[in-house]
């Protein structure tokens, strides 16, 4: 063999083990990226929100959401309850609801946080679909999810109809008084998405961010 054609065998000897040394290094890097966002998705399933400094409060506030006169069927409103970073979806569905409010009992609201891993679903009514995917039919007025698919029965009280959500979503308790005026006065179970620490107590869904008092 000659000097120059052993030169060009070392030569791809190396080169060939400057790639197998860079393909480590790069799974290395993909593998610890990969376990991060594992982690990051993990975190924020099972850690509890930090209570807020000055305590966490133990009843949930009565704040004023709209008014019967204000709403119209199939027009969602959103409001935050009973956190300022907490969305919440009211809705007159336009047929009794289960826990509904209003001359008619079809004025629902519910927390638009996913209980499958926290994304903010939206409201279609009965026989639309939502524009993820035109292929699905509200058999009702639902909550449907666009991250997986989790869909919500409003009639209901927000019983899981299809896709991952393993609980129901937790259904704002409203109140009305005489002059048509509609309020959130609690969260009923289970808790919001995040917030729970295996205590019944109210206090779970009260935690990690600041009371709303006033929309």
């Amino acid at each position: 063999m000659s000097a120059d054609q052993s030169g060009r065998l070392r030569g791809e000897e190396e080169g060939d083990k400057s790639k197998r040394e860079f393909l480590k290094i790069a799974a290395a890097i993909s593998g610890a990226l990969a376990l991060a966002g594992i982690a990051s998705v993990m975190k924020s399933v099972v850690v509890p929100a930090v209570p807020t400094s000055s305590g966490t409060p133990t009843e949930f506030p009565r704040v004023k959401v709209s008014s019967v006169s204000e709403l119209s069927t199939g027009v969602a409103v959103i409001f935050d309850y009973p956190l300022t970073n907490e969305p919440n979806l009211l809705v007159k569905l336009g047929q009794k609801a289960e826990g509904g409010v209003g001359p008619d009992g079809d004025i629902v609201a519910f927390s638009q946080i996913c209980q499958h891993l926290g994304c903010i679903w939206g409201f279609v009514a009965q026989g639309k679909s939502p524009t993820v995917n035109p292929s699905f039919v509200a058999p009702s007025p639902v909550g449907y999810c666009p991250c997986h698919g989790s869909v919500y029965d409003l009639l209901e009280a927000g019983k899981v109809i299809g896709g991952p959500a393993p609980r129901p979503a937790p259904q704002v308790q409203l109140e009305t008084d005489s002059s048509g005026d509609i309020y959130a006065v609690g969260m009923g179970p289970p808790t919001i998405f995040g917030h729970d620490t295996g205590s019944t107590d109210v206090s779970d869904d009260l935690q990690g961010g600041t009371l709303v008092t006033s929309t």
